[in-house]
């Protein structure tokens, strides 16, 4: 360092070299890639000189700034391995230019994945269509893979506006399954973990076995937990398996997410359902939609799964799932932290457990289901509107609380309107220490618990569903409209306002 007693002048100087090159770099150097009419021996520096494929960007390394540009309308055939540090204000953009469809690539025959963001910060990838066929179902196959692996703290990755398409991996999760995006964190030497990574306005079509799904520090004994995680306002369709599950993560925000048109096309051991936590404390899933799922097992909307703490799920619209609304599980001989603190409530369901099949342990599909000795389940303020069945031995509990090797204990049901116009039951097996307090029983319930309040008939319900008992118009002022996917989608979504109201006008 310079003194300033003997160098005041040096010092204004080199203050003054400094500041330029700061000011230039945060400019950065916008690299172009064009299949259409670029070329692999020009610069790469502009729209004129171009390059032509993704093996020229081996050769370069992105720097804190600087952007790596795809030509719409361009595909690509190859495999995109990117590692760049940005910085809070100098991110690396990775995106499309010029007009038309976003620039799509696709992988070769057996790649396990398309894109690789690897040991990066302050990354933003976007605007991008990714594609991973091959000739054979390929287990672990995904479109995009995030990994961060003994590297310390990932910074702030943003995946925005991808359409991730046709990734064919394996429809068995023991095998490694397969998905559209595939996000990891792992090491030994250093720990490493995701500090703000969010993925939204993605849409994920026709990926085998999931939507999105982590790979992390799973197990208690050796827990490091990313941070600040946001998945919000996606598409994923015509994916047969699991939708969004976080694991490993503190706090993680899942909202504004619409998973439909779910295809029965799991093998009959499979278990899968729609936005679920795994191994995460204090998740959130809110305001998302989730139908049509047709799991052979499970296949619920939303799920409260083991090894959590404090899992939140409101404002959700949960309907047409063979398997019902929510799952709320934890085995009983994991040796994890269990399943403590769940709080389900403001969702609504209609038409949900619907399942037209026998699981692999007999006919079964609750729309609430409690498997497991969870502890301290708050279940409240839910509208559950459980339609006709179609077939008589379609099951009709609207709860049940089993065993997974334990059962649940202390679950509260508060003011929440069971309607089934068919009878019902209210299952709850050996589970120890319900409450039930204030809820509508609109129907004939077989096992219908004690409940100091209940109300056994509600004039304003039946009011609202009059014109349409099915449902789904009558209740449809309970719902904002919400656009997802780039576009691509409308979502469904409960208003916080309205149903808080119509609660109120409940009692009235």
């Amino acid at each position: 360092m310079i003194k300033l007693k003997t160098a005041t002048l040096l010092l204004v100087f080199a203050c003054t070299f400094f500041c330029v090159c700061d000011s230039s770099a945060k400019t950065g150097k916008n690299y172009y890639v064009d299949a259409l009419q670029g070329n692999d021996d020009a610069n790469g520096l502009s729209k004129q000189t171009a390059w032509k494929s993704l093996e020229r960007l081996k050769d370069i390394q992105l720097r804190a700034g600087d952007s790596l540009l795809f030509r719409r309308g361009s595909v690509f055939i190859g495999i995109l391995e990117l590692s760049a540090k940005g910085k809070a204000d100098k991110r690396v953009i990775i995106d499309a230019y010029g007009i038309g469809r976003k620039p799509c690539i696709k992988a070769p025959d057996a790649s396990l994945y398309t894109i690789l963001v690897q040991n990066s910060d302050y990354l933003t990838l976007q605007n991008l269509e990714v594609v991973n066929t091959g000739t054979e179902r390929l287990a672990h196959r995904t479109g995009v893979k995030v990994l961060c692996e003994n590297y310390g703290v990932s910074h702030n990755i943003i995946l925005n506006a991808l359409e991730i398409h046709d990734v064919n991996g394996s429809l068995i999760k023991q095998k490694g399954g397969g998905s559209g995006i595939l996000i990891v964190n792992k090491g030994q030497d250093v720990i490493s973990t995701f500090d703000g990574l969010t993925i939204e306005n993605c849409i994920i079509r026709r990926c085998e076995r999931n939507g999105m799904i982590w790979s992390s520090y799973s197990s208690r004994n050796n827990w490091h937990p990313s941070t600040n995680t946001v998945v919000r306002k996606n598409l994923i369709e015509e994916v047969p398996g699991d939708g969004i599950v976080p694991i490993g993560c503190e706090g993680a925000l899942i909202e504004y997410n619409l998973m439909r048109n779910c295809p029965g096309t799991l093998p009959h051991s499979e278990a899968a359902a729609g936005f679920w936590p795994w191994s995460c404390d204090n998740t959130v899933l809110q305001f998302n939609e989730v139908s049509d799922h047709k799991a052979p097992w499970d296949a619920q909307g939303f799920d409260s799964d083991y090894n959590c703490h404090n899992t939140t799920i409101q404002y959700n619209f949960s309907h047409d799932n063979d398997g019902g609304m929510v799952l709320i599980c934890n085995s009983g001989t994991d040796g994890g932290v269990g399943n403590q603190g769940t709080v389900v409530q403001y969702n609504v369901s209609i038409n949900d457990a619907i399942r037209p099949r026998a699981t692999r342990s007999g006919i079964f599909s609750a729309t609430i289901h409690i498997g497991g000795p969870c502890e301290n389940t708050l279940i409240n303020n839910n509208i559950l509107h459980v339609n006709p069945k179609t077939a008589s031995f379609i099951d009709r509990s609207i709860i049940t609380s089993d065993s997974w090797d334990g059962y649940a204990n202390n679950t509260i049901f508060k003011e929440n309107i069971f309607f089934a116009p068919q009878e019902s039951e209210i299952r709850l097996t050996k589970s120890t220490n319900n409450i039930f307090d204030g809820n509508y029983y609109l129907g004939n319930f077989i096992g219908k618990p004690a409940d100091k309040s209940a109300k056994n008939a509600s004039a304003y319900y039946y009011s609202c569903i009059s014109k349409d008992p099915m449902g789904f118009d009558s209740l449809s002022f309970l719902f904002d409209t919400v656009i997802v996917g780039d576009g691509a989608a409308v979502l469904k979504v409960v208003s916080k306002d309205a149903i808080h109201r119509f609660f109120e006008d409940m009692k009235n």
